[in-house]
């Protein structure tokens, strides 16, 4: 019998994968920054915090650990839901996980926001992505890569501030009000991720590319780590949130996986 379990076990490079694997022969990605005290919040959002219930041997000699954590939904890699700039729009929990699985679209930005920190993502960008690589598809999950990763976790250089508790200085790049608007209505995605804390430029007053977003019921993932490691195609994530009963956002860990 082990030598016939032995057998149905493949190793590859990322681990032990049993053979008829659906996953054996692609590259996994995690696209998630672990969380701890250094993890970047909205400057007025409260933060992630971890203590330690128990760690360690307990009376009765076996090892045991427990800790409490708490923090703002909004931080670190997470979902923006639907709500959270949408009036009777999805919360985290009824977003259907289908929506959560898809084909992921990279449009770089890098160079252009190298050069202007405030950049907006255009739709002339989208439209030169699709030149490139073919139209859209309907209920795509497109990124915007902009190059900010390499910032984390230094919060000034990421954020453009670090002033605490005040959001009013920040310089990041974004999405624009009309490249929202045409992803929303002339390609029908599903859900959209950026490396940076917000899916709006951080400079923004109004948050419009959330507003368009949100009410067309497409979510956001914010502070997407390792993006720099996609494809512009041929990539499918899985990005799996917390699943909060009127929540209006959370943590999510996302893989991508890559032929």
């Amino acid at each position: 019998m082990r030598i016939i379990i032995l057998l149905c076990l493949i190793v590859t490079s990322f681990g032990i994968t049993y053979a008829g694997d659906p996953f054996a022969g692609k590259k996994i990605l995690d696209l998630t920054y672990v969380f701890n005290k250094d993890t970047i919040y909205w400057p007025t959002a409260k933060g992630f915090t971890h203590e330690k219930v128990a760690w360690g041997k307990s009376d009765a000699g076996y090892w045991y650990t427990s800790a409490n954590y708490s923090a703002s939904e909004h931080g670190g890699t997470h979902l923006d839901a639907p709500i959270h700039f949408g009036e009777n729009a999805w919360t985290s929990a009824q977003i259907p996980v289908d929506r959560f699985i898809g084909a992921v679209s990279v449009i770089d930005v890098t160079e252009r926001c190298a050069a202007n920190s405030d950049y907006q993502m255009s739709v002339e960008d989208i439209k030169a992505w699709e030149t490139k690589n073919g139209p859209l598809s309907e209920g795509a999950i497109v990124f915007m890569r902009t190059g900010w990763g390499k910032y984390w976790p230094n919060r000034k250089k990421y954020l453009g501030d670090d002033k605490p508790g005040d959001a009013s200085n920040l310089h990041f790049p974004g999405y624009s009000k009309a490249a929202a608007e045409f992803l929303v209505k002339e390609r029908k995605i599903k859900g959209v991720g950026i490396d940076t804390a917000s899916i709006d430029p951080g400079n923004s007053k109004d948050y419009i590319a959330h507003q368009v977003f949100n009410s067309a019921n497409v979510y956001g993932l914010e502070n997407v780590a390792n993006m720099d490691r996609l494809p512009e195609k041929g990539a499918t994530i899985i990005a799996l949130p917390m699943k909060i009963e009127d929540g209006t956002g959370g943590p999510v860990r996302i893989i991508a996986i890559v032929d």
